[in-house]
């Protein structure tokens, strides 16, 4: 007795932001990567099929591409997030360590410090 059949298996490539054609939000899309593999014995041996798509994060249309575009879109998203680290002003990536104390991000300079004092705030019901 076989037991065979496929698995379907979804890699997230890249997550990038353009025009969406269905929704026109400029929203994050989720380029993605299925393969679907024979398997024997619950065993995946060799894919049947590969997809590329896009989905869009605002309304949720998902749209075949091609292997070029998102390969494309794969690289550009990589490209940004190179230069988006090297520039100056920008936060850092969540993944990078941190500069300030494990307490949490220091107190803005504008912000007052401590408590309100007595008599700092109106009372209401008067």
């Amino acid at each position: 007795m076989l037991i065979w059949g496929w698995r379907t298996r979804i890699y997230v490539l890249a997550m990038t932001t353009f025009l969406c054609g269905r929704c026109g939000n400029p929203a994050s899309h989720a380029v993605r990567k299925a393969v679907t593999k024979f398997t024997l014995f619950f065993i995946p041996l060799f894919p049947i099929s590969v997809k590329y798509t896009a989905q869009c994060t605002f309304c949720g249309i998902e749209n075949r591409i091609s292997k070029e575009d998102a390969v494309r879109l794969q690289a550009q998203e990589e490209q940004g997030q190179a230069q988006q680290q090297a520039a100056p002003g920008y936060p850092p990536h969540p993944s990078q360590p941190q500069g300030f104390p494990q307490q949490g991000y220091p107190p803005h300079p504008s912000q007052p410090q401590g408590l309100p004092q007595q008599g700092q705030f109106p009372q209401q019901g008067q």
